[in-house]
Order: C-alpha cells, then sequence, then structure tokens
C-alpha cells in the first residue's frame, strides 16, 4: 500500500500540471492540434497515387478568340470580354459523353445525361514572343514530361484558333506558328519510335469569327494553311543549305524539320497522319456561340 502512494501521488501531480493552464500546456496542445493533421495529410497523399486530368491546349495567335473561347465554355453563357494573356491559364471542365446533348452548354451541365468526365482546357499567350510557353506543353522539343499543367503525356488535343476574319492579312504568321506547333508533334511522336510511343494528339485548327462579312470559310483557311506551311518547309530546307552546314549533317537536320512526309513537293495536313496527327479545320463564332463542332471534337479526344 505504501509502495503504491508515490505512484498514485506523481499520477496526481501530472494530472493538475496537464489540467492547470500555463504557457508550457497550451504551447504544446496547439502543436498537436496543428501538426498532427498535417502530418496525417502528408501520410496519406504519400500513400495515394495522383491522377492527372487529361487537357486540351488552347494556341494560335493573339486576338484569334483563345481565351474568349476559355471563357464561353466555362461560363456556358456568353465569352466574357477578354484582354491579350500574358501567361497560361487553366479551367477544369465537365463533359457528357451521351450522345442526346444537342449543344456544349448541355453537354457541359454538371447534371447532363450519360457518362461524365473531368479535363482541363489551358489557355496559352499568342503573342511572338510567349509562344514558347504552348510549345512547353507540348512536352518542349518533342520530348514528353512534366509541364506546367501536369504530365504532358495527358494532352489529348491542341485547338489552334485563328481569326478566320483577318487570315489573310497574317496568313504568314498564323502558319509559322502552326508549323511550330505540329512540328513539335512530330518530334512528339517520332520519339516513340525508340520507346513507347506517346499518346495520339490531334490538332483542330479552329477558324473563329465566321460571323463577319470577311471570314474565310473553313475550306479556303485550309487550303491557304496548307499552301503557305509549304512555303515555310521549303524556306526552312533552303535555309539550311546555305546555312554552311556540312552535307553529312544535312540530310538528318533536314529531315528532323521537315513536317510531313519527307521530300513531298506540296504540303497537305493528310501527311501528320502518317505521325497518328489527324488535322482537322472547323469555322466556328465565339461571339455568337457556335461553337458546338468544336465541342464536340473536344469530347471525342477526351
Amino acid at each position: 500500500m505504501s509502495s503504491s502512494s508515490p505512484i498514485l501521488e506523481h499520477l496526481k501531480q501530472a494530472l493538475e500540471y496537464i489540467l492547470t493552464p500555463s504557457a508550457p500546456v497550451i504551447t504544446i496542445g496547439l502543436l498537436i492540434v496543428f501538426i498532427v493533421p498535417v502530418l496525417v495529410h502528408f501520410f496519406i497523399t504519400r500513400q495515394t497515387p495522383y491522377t492527372s486530368l487529361p487537357y486540351i491546349l488552347l494556341a494560335g495567335p493573339a486576338g484569334g478568340g483563345k481565351t474568349s473561347l476559355l471563357t464561353l465554355l466555362e461560363r456556358g453563357d456568353a465569352a466574357a470580354e477578354t484582354h491579350t494573356s500574358q501567361t497560361p491559364h487553366a479551367v477544369e471542365l465537365t463533359a457528357s459523353q451521351d450522345a442526346g446533348a444537342s449543344t456544349f452548354r448541355e453537354a457541359a451541365r454538371e447534371d447532363a445525361p450519360g457518362s461524365h468526365k473531368k479535363f482541363h482546357l489551358v489557355d496559352t499567350p499568342g503573342h511572338g514572343k510567349l509562344r514558347g510557353a504552348a510549345l512547353d506543353q507540348l512536352g518542349g522539343d518533342g520530348k514528353t514530361g512534366k509541364s506546367q499543367f501536369g504530365d504532358s503525356a495527358m494532352l489529348r488535343g491542341v485547338i489552334y484558333v485563328l481569326d478566320a476574319a483577318t487570315l489573310e492579312d497574317t496568313l504568314a504568321d498564323a502558319a509559322t506558328y502552326l508549323y511550330q506547333v505540329l512540328l513539335a508533334l512530330q518530334k512528339r511522336a517520332g520519339s516513340g519510335r525508340t520507346s513507347r510511343a506517346p499518346n495520339a494528339v490531334h490538332v483542330l485548327v479552329a477558324a473563329n469569327k465566321l460571323d463577319l462579312f470577311t471570314a474565310l470559310p473553313a475550306s479556303l483557311v485550309r487550303s491557304n494553311l496548307e499552301a503557305e506551311l509549304g512555303r515555310i518547309r521549303q524556306s526552312r530546307s533552303k535555309g539550311l543549305l546555305d546555312s554552311g552546314v556540312g552535307t553529312d549533317d544535312i540530310g538528318s537536320e533536314e529531315q528532323d524539320s521537315w513536317l510531313g512526309e519527307y521530300g513531298s513537293e506540296k504540303f497537305t495536313f493528310a501527311q501528320m497522319r502518317e505521325f497518328d496527327i489527324e488535322v482537322d479545320v472547323i469555322g466556328g463564332s465565339v461571339s455568337e456561340a457556335n461553337v458546338d463542332k468544336w465541342w464536340d471534337w473536344i469530347v471525342g479526344r477526351i
């Protein structure tokens, strides 16, 4: 009995110390309250694998309507007033893959019928000095890896938005940027020849502003772009020959930077199928919310 008294006395003193308000007790209690949840969260996240969402990349020259398209699909009612983008921006959207949804507004509703799938729509700057942001999302110079919005292997498609009403004046710039995008995707696909091939990434050329009188129809947008891309390809090939590169190196370098079927006289988008890249040219109008065909293209890719 006497031996248990000191133990009980120590327990009593410990309880009194804990229950008596004091700075050390309060400090220890606060540390437990704040640190334990953090440790639990850290443990759970380390044990749970992170799943990246598939994403669609918006690219194209400045003023084409990329950001307006993003806000239209995000809000579902009307595109917001926008300004020239300086940095990439992504929104999370939901798509219903039910064939009964006749418009993008119906298919994008959370309560739309059918199966739903979430994805990111990533807007990128179109200014000439900022276009590297879009090319980085493609995995860099034909290389897959981590991009700003997750694993570039989750890229499912590129929507190249351009102004069809001013294309005759801006054709050279629009085609040059598109050449860079297509060549990056071509190199990305080519990297799979010696390793596991990356997922196919298709391209939609969204000919915007068809509501304007001066807009070219999608068929003319296609033919004009194909012709200009062919001229760019020939110009780059000639520039390589005139650059003083050794003849032994010209063949490999030229082939690496040659878009489409190597050695072909004319360029067509159909040549990109060799690299499992399908290019569609579809007209629409963001200002009139005439984007249902573009939305259908997105749903078919994710």
